[in-house]
């Protein structure tokens, strides 16, 4: 079993106290939307408490951390900041926690993008992370809604929601975010 606490004690001291909150926070909608969906509780908490352990590292030790995490790392991610972290927390989760379960870690590796073929737990922490209670945008009461009705229409808006912001701020889409939206559409008749 992994120690939590020294968990909590690395996240405290790595992140800033906004950062841990967060956190914490979607550890708990993470073990929620779990027993919800009837998936193991525990391990969604565990990926929902250590999804962004990395994110306020320094770009160059994230770098280092994504080309050494066990997981595949396009060049494109390295042009966006804002989602390297997906993949230095892998790193962080297995070498310094202990984490080698691979549902955990994919989970945690995309979180920031989603990917096409998500799978339940994929989609639970991503949706954790999008939902969580400090979250305040327009649109997010009925990602909230949608979460626990269907996730996949809740990942649907939410990946809608957020290439929208992309684009309006002329920012790097990218390639794994518009593939999990594509097969989403794709592979359902009821979205």
């Amino acid at each position: 079993m992994i120690e939590l606490n020294l968990i909590h004690e690395y996240l405290k001291s790595h992140l800033s106290h906004k950062r841990y909150v967060h956190s914490i926070n979607v550890a708990d909608i993470a073990e929620s939307l779990a027993h919800h969906y009837g998936v193991d509780e525990y391990k969604a908490k565990l990926a929902g408490l250590v999804h962004d352990c990395s994110k306020e590292e320094r770009y160059e030790d994230l770098v280092y951390y994504a080309r050494n995490c066990g997981f595949e790392v396009d060049e494109e991610s390295y042009s966006i900041p804002e989602i390297i972290h997906g993949p230095g927390s892998v790193y962080i989760a297995r070498t310094l926690f202990g984490i080698d379960d691979n549902e955990i870690l994919s989970s945690i590796r995309y979180h920031v993008t989603g990917r096409k073929s998500m799978t339940l737990m994929e989609k639970i922490i991503f949706i954790a992370d999008y939902i969580e209670p400090s979250r305040k945008f327009e649109g997010i009461d009925k990602v909230r809604a949608l979460a626990y009705e269907d996730i996949d229409k809740a990942l649907l808006f939410a990946f809608d929601l957020t290439i929208i912001y992309i684009i309006d701020r002329r920012g790097l889409l990218h390639h794994d975010t518009v593939n999990a939206r594509n097969f989403l559409i794709y592979n359902s008749t009821q979205l």
